[in-house]
């Protein structure tokens, strides 16, 4: 069953300043989404980085 969570990190809608922001963001969840087992650990650590992928997109939209 698919990470629900993963969806948050698609960028392709994006303009294309803030693509650049978010996709190494998306690009590192894919990896630690593919590589790691499920769990809560891996939960939080994939929600923390969607926070902090949200915070350098709201950063790059005030500059």
């Amino acid at each position: 069953m698919p990470n629900p969570i993963m969806k948050y990190f698609e960028y392709a809608h994006l303009p294309e300043h803030l693509q650049a922001v978010s996709k190494p963001f998306g690009d590192m969840a894919t990896q630690m989404n593919d590589q790691l087992p499920d769990g809560p650990e891996k939960s939080a650590g994939l929600r923390k980085l969607l926070e902090a992928k949200d915070c350098m997109v709201r950063a790059a939209l005030s500059s």
